[in-house]
């Protein structure tokens, strides 16, 4: 009976040192980020040492913003900083994701940019539009033409990278680009008199940023996932306390190559949310206010303009339980 009792003790130590060794061994969290404001915020945690405190081993890595959705779709990522309906995109070729938080939504980063002369999106018909073709701006691009009564056959689009449109607008090849900061605004200083004629804040809800997850990664780090979703929150009231919201702007900047005043302009572009902001956008209600009805209308674009063929199971995209008290 001892020499059981006591094989069973060894027996339980080592396995409880085996699983001790393997969760330190254990690789971190992979985050692939770019820059769009609610992405770069996550540099603040990075550089405050906020994971670490919560009790996260993380690695965040920098891309183009086409770029990472391409490492994620290869398995490179455990997790993507992208909007809602680009989420749709990395999931209809191949590579699922789950949205376990919204980081913000555009509020006027995301533009259509006209050359001088062009004052309206009625003085776009018969014109030239650089624009990323199915990516988000060119959803956008396509939304604001409706209001106006106007389609994709009233124009001509020019498959364009959204990072070489403000040399498209300067060449004078286009009427105009659609674009999101930090693009729209460097046209807007390279192309002396241009100006933005839409907004997304003309379409509040239109564009989500968001953190996706592999569901492997979900379901094995669950736990994990939840703790870094709490960093978020402590990020998101340091870029609005009047005492901190100083050094957030200098850590972003920094981050992205621009001067604090310059990155201070992106930011009212950007709407960040808290995590009780998610709570109220998870809600499934139809619309652009809830990321359901929001992804919905990603997906009717995405499957109109032939980015995949299959319309997407899009509340199968969303997952809110981390987000809840």
């Amino acid at each position: 009976m001892k020499l059981r009792s006591g094989l069973k003790r060894l027996v339980l130590a080592v396995s409880l040192s085996l699983a001790t060794l393997g969760s330190a061994q254990a690789a971190p969290l992979q985050i692939g980020f770019s820059d769009w404001p609610g992405f770069v915020a996550w540099q603040i945690a990075i550089e405050k040492n906020w994971f670490k405190e919560a009790g996260v081993d993380v690695n965040f890595q920098w891309f183009d913003y086409s770029a990472s959705l391409d490492a994620y779709t290869a398995g490179k990522l455990d997790a993507v900083s992208a909007t809602n309906g680009d989420m749709l995109v990395t999931g209809a070729s191949g590579r699922k994701s789950i949205i376990i938080l919204v980081n913000d939504y555009s509020d006027g980063n995301d533009m259509i940019v006209a050359v001088p002369g062009i004052n309206s999106l009625t003085e776009l018909k018969g014109k030239k539009i650089a624009v990323e073709t199915g990516l988000v701006d060119h959803l956008m691009l396509l939304t604001a033409l409706k209001q106006v009564g106007l389609s994709e056959k009233d124009v001509t689009l020019v498959n364009t990278k959204t990072n070489e449109t403000p040399q498209v607008l300067a060449s004078g090849s286009v009427a105009a680009i659609a674009a999101w900061q930090p693009s729209s605004g460097q046209a807007l200083r390279e192309v002396p008199g241009s100006r933005p004629i839409f907004t997304s804040r003309e379409a509040p809800g239109l564009i989500y940023d968001v953190l996706a997850v592999s569901p492997e990664s979900l379901k094995e780090h669950k736990e994990e996932w939840k703790r870094l979703i709490s960093v978020w929150e402590r990020v998101v009231a340091y870029i609005r306390d009047p005492k901190t919201r100083n050094d957030a702007v200098a850590i972003m900047s920094a981050r992205v190559g621009l001067p604090p005043a310059s990155y201070t302009k992106l930011l009212k572009g950007t709407h960040l949310l808290t995590i009780e902001d998610n709570r109220e956008i998870y809600k499934r209600t139809e619309g652009l206010s809830s990321l359901l009805g929001s992804t919905r209308n990603a997906d009717a674009f995405n499957v109109r303009y032939d980015v995949y063929k299959t319309p997407q199971n899009v509340p199968s995209y969303l997952n809110a339980s981390l987000i809840q008290p």
